[in-house]
């Protein structure tokens, strides 16, 4: 117990993660039009500042990059379109494999210095997941999901899913 402790209070002294200028905001979370890919269907999130919505130029690009992209990216899912800060942005693209695990494709856009969405490099063995903005329709997509497989999982129960969205704070 001592050394949870004192690993503990290293961790907040030294490394916790969060810049001492860091100040949290409330962002707003949009579901947006379904998206249909050759192999799969995803629900469509915007995240974004609450003053600073996703312009529709950013949503097309995002379109363009998920139609245009050969991907095989298969099943049900979800996508986040997420605006950090003023402009640059993540579209993570996930879907449910393996019954019950969330599978994720990520691309990002940072601002003019990109003409469109890239894959996302990810090198390293601890990497990022979702932020604490992105978690909060991920975790509505997580009870939805829950619901569909203690569903009859049909076209029926798929469309019941493919409706269950979350609109809100984050």
């Amino acid at each position: 117990m001592i050394s949870q402790i004192s690993t503990l209070a290293r961790a907040v002294e030294s490394d916790s993660g969060i810049d001492e200028s860091y100040r949290h905001i409330t962002k707003s979370v949009t579901p947006g039009e379904s998206l249909e890919l050759p192999e799969a269907t995803v629900k469509w999130y915007e995240v974004y500042p609450q003053d600073r919505p996703v312009p529709d130029e950013i949503k097309r690009l995002a379109r363009a990059c998920l139609t245009t992209t050969s991907l095989r990216i298969p099943g049900l899912g979800f996508l986040l379109l997420h605006r950090c800060g003023q402009d640059f942005y993540f579209l993570i693209v996930c879907t449910w494999r393996n019954n019950n695990e969330l599978w994720e494709t990520v691309f990002y856009k940072d601002g003019n210095a990109m003409s469109e969405f890239m894959p996302f490099p990810r090198q390293g063995s601890h990497k990022p997941a979702f932020c604490v903005w992105e978690l909060v329709p991920a975790w509505h997509e997580q009870q939805a999901w829950v619901r569909f497989l203690n569903s009859p999982r049909d076209e029926a129960a798929a469309q019941v899913w493919l409706h269950d969205r979350y609109v809100g704070d984050a």
